[in-house]
């Protein structure tokens, strides 16, 4: 029986400017870096300026896409060990969000946990979260931390601090050249 929430039904939104916005972050993490680097800041706030509401929600969609792929991808290497995904990946999660509090306010973690476990039984977290109404500021963060936790998890997995963005970049490669 097919779910409105089916991936099918779904936008994937801006995939390319959210992985830029996620393995932008990723690499001030590994480059020891706390604070957001002041050019990044000016070039991310340039961006955000110059987005009108379709251009936010297709960012809002390429996000949700990078959760979902991540999702996948982690979802068959648990598979591979007879393990499930949602078990062993949200609880770890839900702590990391958790440890943030200047960037994930204890109330929208609900809602990101349930976009993940949404993705891990292979259903549009967009979609999902959508059923709910309209995106707030205040989620605006939390779901960019999730992607971001979500790649970092994946990264570190493999062992490759480029891993997760290189996932994304061939699929991405791979559905353009099909």
């Amino acid at each position: 029986m097919s779910s409105p929430c089916d991936p099918e039904h779904a936008s994937p939104g801006d995939v390319g400017a959210a992985l830029m916005m996620i393995d932008s972050r990723l690499k001030a993490v590994y480059d020891g870096r706390t604070e957001t680097d002041p050019e990044q800041r000016e070039l991310v706030d340039q961006l955000a300026g110059s987005m009108d509401a379709e251009a936010v929600r297709d960012l809002l969609d390429g996000a949700c896409t990078l959760i979902y792929m991540f999702m996948t991808w982690l979802r068959k290497a648990h598979e591979a060990q007879d393990k499930d995904v949602v078990e062993y990946v949200v609880p770890s999660l839900v702590a990391s969000m958790r440890a943030m509090p200047r960037s994930v306010r204890p109330e929208t973690i609900p809602t990101m946990a349930g976009m993940v476990i949404a993705a891990g039984i292979e259903l549009s977290p967009n979609l999902w979260r959508r059923q709910y109404g309209e995106w707030t500021q205040a989620e605006m963060n939390p779901l960019e931390a999730t992607a971001f936790l979500l790649a970092e998890h994946i990264n570190r997995i493999t062992a490759d601090r480029d891993f997760a963005t290189r996932l994304i970049a061939e699929a991405l490669a791979a559905a353009n050249e099909g």
